[in-house]
């Protein structure tokens, strides 16, 4: 493992953009958290599991049009930035958003046509309405992705970060109004769980709008510098529109390629629930609820891999970066930094969430039954192999491996496809099926990236202060938190007062034995998100110097 000089070098720049982008995304993912509380409640099971379903679909068609442009485009326009080419840059933009405009106008207008047939498709026609209302949201994101990309290219993290908390706050607002309003509207109607689904997403077009107005003016302000810069650029070789165009789509094709089978697991999942359990005599209304209980896990887990996700949008163009450079060593530490501080995060989170699965959720979602926490349970360790497939699936990608996770994925997807068949027609345990699956999927894609990862760049990971001792300290502090919530509940006989103080009590434990077990440095707390507040905090505690 290579060794870092200076505190300066510790504290990487990438990281410092990853944990403001980190950041953001916790604070958007627990936002999200706490608006589909009172947004599930009113829609009931069977309206989140329509809600879930639609989402699903509009999930692969934003893949299939648009998901793939902000590392896409962060990923060009880094390398032309660290060469100063700002002309070829600013072309790759152009270039960027004229395929947005295309692809996302047509991605949506077929999703809006063909809406009665996607739905008719999961057996679930009431389906159809949250559908057309997320239509247009697909051309938004489009364009909102090309900008997003056009900033982190340009390693500044903190316009998506700040888009994305505006998006999140009037998605929070519309969803839960006009969820409501749609089910008083439509409360005769025998398609009001549809309607109240359909009411749900408006509150994404809503997001999508407001985060797509505060990128368009953080470019205009920035557009004169932009501007400047192209006119001190004294580069030779100024590329066509035809050559970007050609660049572009071989980025972008390899990591929609990817997307798809990586995101699209839940959408076959879930297609193969539906047609052997109708199959097998399952109602629709029965299914969508088992579906609504699930999508309520799925949310709990999303929590945590916004860690992921963000350090994987600041690791591209940063190693792309180094890479452009010829700095291999600088590459190789900055993969070790982002795992590390992955493992450090989605550890804890998934023991946390195992151990306290059926109260987290009844403390969530009161509606729902035991049933939402054991699927929670069967689930948690998705969280770290999540974790792991996302930032090394952005590792492979930033150094032009593009095709692998693509394999890698699709590998994936057909044992767990496999997999699934199998325990719904020879096992008991139906929904919970989808649970064991959905960490089968990302266990198989971080080992065989993984693999991939060390052998295109000679890179063995760190394991005992990287994993292992992560690990220790997380089951004890998964037994505190246990011990704590059944003496409290005892006591108290409150679900949600026990539930937050043992969280509380876990975070504690878990920062504590973090330092005096020196299972991560001082350096390494800063790059945390809030990472400076924790560093106070330890020598508040007396833990460090």
């Amino acid at each position: 493992m290579p060794k870092k000089n200076t505190k300066k070098e510790k504290r990487s720049d990438f990281l410092v953009q990853g944990s403001i982008l980190a950041a953001a995304s916790i604070i958007v993912r627990l936002i999200g958290l706490v608006y589909r509380i009172p947004m599930a409640n009113i829609l009931g099971e069977e309206g989140q599991g329509l809600y879930s379903i639609a989402y699903d679909i509009y999930n692969l068609a934003l893949i299939l049009s648009s998901y793939s442009l902000p590392l896409s485009v962060s990923k060009m326009i880094a390398a032309k930035n660290s060469n100063k080419e700002y002309k070829n840059a600013m072309k790759i933009f152009r270039c960027a958003f004229l395929f947005a405009v295309a692809a996302g106008g047509i991605m949506a207008l077929l999703m809006f046509l063909f809406a009665d047939v996607l739905a008719g498709f999961y057996g679930s026609p009431n389906v159809a309405h949250p559908l057309r209302v997320l239509a247009p949201t697909i051309f938004v994101v489009a364009v909102l992705g090309v900008l997003r990309g056009f900033f982190q290219g340009k390693n500044t993290m903190l316009p998506t970060a700040v888009s994305q908390i505006m998006e999140q706050i009037v998605n929070a607002v519309v969803s839960v109004a006009a969820a409501y309003g749609m089910m008083k509207m439509h409360s005769a109607s025998k398609d009001i769980a549809g309607y109240g689904a359909a009411g749900g997403t408006m509150g994404t077009l809503s997001g999508a709008l407001t985060a797509l107005l505060v990128l368009a003016l953080l470019f205009l302000v920035s557009y004169p510098y932009e501007k400047k810069r192209c006119w001190n650029d004294k580069t030779e070789r100024e590329e066509d529109n035809r050559q970007v165009f050609r660049v572009l789509l071989m980025t972008i094709f390899p990591v929609i390629l990817s997307q798809v089978v990586y995101q699209s697991n839940s959408i076959v999942d879930k297609f193969v629930f539906s047609r052997i359990t109708k199959a097998q005599g399952m109602s629709n209304t029965l299914r969508e609820m088992q579906f609504g209980m699930y999508s309520y896990y799925t949310l709990l887990v999303s929590v945590p891999l916004g860690i992921s996700t963000a350090m994987s949008s600041s690791i591209l163009p940063s190693i792309t970066m180094s890479r452009a450079k010829g700095d291999m060593e600088t590459v190789k530490l900055k993969v070790h930094d982002s795992v590390k501080l992955n493992m450090l995060i989605a550890i804890p989170c998934s023991v946390g969430i195992f151990v306290l699965a059926t109260p987290m959720i009844k403390m969530l979602f009161p509606s729902t039954g035991d049933m939402t926490g054991v699927i929670t349970r069967f689930g948690a360790p998705a969280v770290i192999f999540y974790a792991l497939s996302t930032i090394t699936s952005a590792v492979l990608q930033s150094i032009n491996q593009m095709q692998l996770p693509v394999i890698h994925s699709a590998a994936a997807m057909i044992v767990q496809t496999i997999l699934l068949v199998l325990l719904v027609l020879f096992t008991p345990l139906g929904i919970y099926s989808l649970a064991v699956c959905n960490v089968v999927f990302p266990l198989i894609v971080c080992i065989l990236n993984w693999l991939s990862v060390s052998r295109y760049l000679n890179y063995d990971q760190e394991v005992v202060r990287t994993f292992l001792l992560p690990f220790l300290v997380s089951v004890v502090m998964g037994a505190a938190a246990f011990v704590v919530y059944h003496i409290c509940h005892l006591i108290l006989h409150s679900n949600v007062v026990s539930c937050l103080l043992a969280i509380l009590v876990a975070v504690v434990v878990y920062f504590v034995l973090l330092i005096l077990g020196k299972v991560i440095t001082k350096e390494e707390l800063y790059d945390m998100p809030m990472g400076g507040r924790l560093v106070t905090l330890a020598k508040k505690m007396k833990l460090m110097k």
